[in-house]
């Protein structure tokens, strides 16, 4: 009776932490699909509203640690790009992916519309996909423990 309970309780651990590591929300290193190396951390996470946001909690692009956004317009000229909101109000559309209007990229200061969704072959990848018009760009975005 004992044992059934323990391991009950853990298939249900395993379950929960299953499940938590096939989320898109979480921590991301975000790969440059032209170079393929490593630029930051983002911490993606749902807002009080039930929207996803993104944030830089990390530049770990070497050179760019204190990276200002100089090119950027309003609110975001000249500041720093850690800590900026990249991710705004993407909304879920069912089946894990999440669309919005502002995928914002510091490099080019430039906003994107954005679609956001798991790889289906590889929960610890996230696809971020940016828009302008017709004509669009893929990352593939590497799931962060911790």
């Amino acid at each position: 009776m004992i044992l059934n309970k323990v391991l009950t309780i853990c298939l249900l651990i395993l379950a929960v932490s299953s499940l938590q590591s096939q989320s898109v929300f979480g921590k991301w290193k975000t790969i440059d699909d032209r170079t393929g190396k490593p630029k930051a951390i983002i911490h993606i996470y749902e807002d009080d509203e039930g929207l996803m946001d993104g944030k830089v909690l990390k530049i770990v692009e070497e050179g760019k640690e204190n990276f200002v956004c100089d090119k950027c317009d309003g609110d975001r000229k000249g500041k720093p790009v850690l800590g900026m909101t990249i991710i705004e109000d993407a909304e879920h559309q069912g089946d894990g992916i999440y669309k919005g209007d502002t995928l914002f990229d510091p490099q080019q200061a430039m906003t994107f519309r954005c679609k956001i969704w798991l790889n289906p072959d590889n929960p610890d990848e996230l696809m971020v996909r940016g828009y302008l018009a017709f004509i669009y760009r893929t990352q593939t975005w590497k799931r962060v423990e911790g």
